[in-house]
């Protein structure tokens, strides 16, 4: 439950950016008299990115202030997401420039990998064993080491990934559509994460005490 309350924005994202010439008028005007900043065309496919970015800047602090109050914690991660977003979206919305909304993705991947390679370098254990040490016994320190080190490498990979598909940024001259980019924000970014995980689990599987020796 709590993995789909996290990803909500994100899918929010996506069905606003993907339906936005599909709705009313009358709310696309009603939003630019609200915040008078936005500006938004009604049937302006360009405008698309910056109500999806604003409504996920908006959601995104909403779960965080419902964290607060309703489980009178909040964790890190949610708010340095928070805070990239409403950098990263608030300079898109503020220069209606879809640059800097697409340069967040990498930023906060990124900016894990500095996390986890800091854990890596600093302290008795990597980040990932302090995560998943309570809820899975490895005995040996180098396949924690190891699994951490894997877990940089993705995050440094995901961040590449984005900059080659953003249109924006685009480096290579591959000139992917903003669609596209959108599309791979949600799909092509989760389908890594979940190829990861996956590939993580066999490979943690291998080490992981078997039934007849914690019996023993």
């Amino acid at each position: 439950m709590k993995q789909l309350f996290d990803f909500f924005p994100i899918l929010l994202f996506f069905i606003l950016y993907k339906f936005y010439l599909d709705l009313p008028d009358e709310l696309i005007l009603g939003i630019n008299s609200w915040i008078p900043l936005m500006k938004l065309t009604p049937g302006e496919a360009s405008d698309a990115i910056y109500l999806a970015t604003l409504a996920a800047i908006l959601v995104t602090l909403a779960q965080v202030v419902l964290a607060a109050i309703i489980v009178k914690k909040v964790e890190k991660m949610p708010l340095i997401t928070l805070a990239l977003l409403v950098i990263f979206g608030g300079a898109t919305l503020a220069l209606k420039d879809p640059l800097f909304i697409q340069w967040k993705p990498t930023a906060i991947n990124w900016m894990f990998a500095l996390v986890f390679l800091g854990s890596h370098l600093i302290g008795d254990k990597p980040l990932i064993q302090r995560m998943m040490g309570h809820a899975i016994e490895i005995r040996e320190q180098r396949i924690w080491n190891q699994l951490n080190l894997a877990w940089i490498g993705f995050f440094l990979v995901a961040g590449i990934a984005n900059i080659v598909v953003a249109p924006a940024i685009d480096p290579l001259g591959f000139e992917f559509s903003e669609d596209t980019w959108v599309d791979f924000k949600l799909f092509g970014l989760m389908g890594m994460t979940i190829a990861f995980v996956v590939a993580q689990a066999f490979f943690l599987a291998k080490y992981m005490p078997s039934t007849d020796e914690e019996t023993s």
